[in-house]
């Protein structure tokens, strides 16, 4: 069965300006594709469609792209939002859980528009360093590969990353749950101190990286270009460590500048990530930068009113990557814009309960497509 042509041109146009080497925003791109995703995905999903009649909100009436519902992550875990036909399935991410709690799903008909989306920020924002002449950087990766996660899209990016612009070296060090510590020691050691090294994975596989090195009375010195890109929570099984605790603790175990430590906000339910400013302006204050092909909006969570700048709120993201999903998502992430970006500030409690409850009956009601 191939892909739609209405839906190919769609992903054509989103992957054309993804690739484009000069970003800039142009909002009536995005509001034109915005809108012609939302009604591509009213017609093809319909749970979601349920759900936006149930809103009065339809392709019809809609004419701003901030006016296409978003859907609470939280829904991900009751119904395969997708806007394809289930046999045409490539792949599946699920967000991180416990065999005993639901999962949310991403599902994909095609890796084409997520693996588009996923390498400009990420060279953008963590490499503004490689050039035409030296493209490739070696990136030391805490996270299991692809083929032990396969639904995880953090692995799934870091493995695309790696086959795009990793140089000789780069690989992944946790196997089975565990961090292997000496193969990574060595790794570093061998790292070329004259070429870009990125260190990246989950927030607390650096928390155990720096346990282990306090445990054997180490402490690193780095190479000078260096960089670390952490993603995930802060909340692990064994303590809680905040930011601003572990930023100091790499610091001083690794001797990585605390600005030249790059947090990526992302979550499986969206097609593109966001990250910290500090390597593209480390004059300005630290925030989280969007690529063009997204939005991200603070709105009173209650209301969806537009929270004043610098005021909190909940973060909503439309993002076109989302092609074969929904592109309009309501978070469970408490943030404020802060100049042309924005900060993410915690989970507001609660927020993916109620968001599922008022969700629930109309994307579940029906036949269950």
């Amino acid at each position: 069965m191939s892909l739609d042509p209405r839906r190919a041109a769609l992903d054509a146009q989103v992957i054309e300006w993804m690739q484009e080497p000069l970003w800039g925003d142009d909002d009536e791109r995005f509001e034109t594709l915005a809108l012609a995703l939302f009604a591509f995905q009213f017609e093809h999903c319909a749970a979601y469609r349920r759900y936006c009649e149930g809103r009065g909100r339809t392709p019809a009436r809609v004419e701003r792209w901030q006016d296409v519902p978003a859907v609470p992550t939280g829904a991900f875990k009751e119904v395969a939002l997708r806007s394809f036909p289930e046999q045409r399935t490539e792949c599946v991410f699920r967000t991180s859980g416990t065999t005993t709690r639901k999962r949310g799903e991403l599902h994909l008909d095609t890796l084409a528009v997520y693996e588009a989306s996923l390498l400009p920020p990420f060279c953008r924002f963590l490499l503004p360093d490689l050039t035409a002449h030296h493209p490739l950087a070696t990136l030391l990766v805490l996270a299991p590969s692809p083929a032990e996660a396969r639904d995880s899209s953090l692995s799934h990016m870091f493995g695309v990353a790696i086959r795009e612009i990793g140089a000789e070296g780069s690989r992944f060090f946790v196997e089975r749950g565990e961090l292997e510590l000496d193969a990574l020691r060595k790794a570093l050691d061998e790292a070329p101190h004259d070429a870009p090294l990125l260190l990246c994975g989950t927030a607390f596989a650096f928390v155990h990286f720096a346990d282990a090195l306090d445990a054997r009375g180490e402490r690193l010195e780095l190479p000078p270009r260096t960089r670390i890109m952490e993603t995930g929570g802060f909340k692990g099984r064994s303590r809680n460590l905040p930011r601003t605790d572990l930023y100091p603790l790499l610091e001083a175990r690794l001797g990585v500048a605390l600005e030249r430590i790059v947090n990526q906000y992302g979550m499986t339910e969206l097609g593109s990530q966001f990250y910290d400013s500090v390597l593209v302006d480390p004059e300005g204050p630290r925030r989280k930068l969007a690529p063009p092909w997204t939005r991200v909006r603070v709105l009173d969570p209650e209301t969806g009113a537009e929270a004043q700048p610098g005021d909190n709120g909940a973060l909503f993201v439309t993002d076109l990557a989302n092609t074969g999903s929904v592109c309009a998502i309501q978070t469970t992430d408490i943030g404020r814009q802060l100049g042309e970006g924005f900060e993410v500030l915690g989970r507001e409690p609660g927020a993916e309960e109620r968001g599922c409850s008022i969700a629930a009956d109309e994307l579940l009601s029906g036949d269950g497509e």
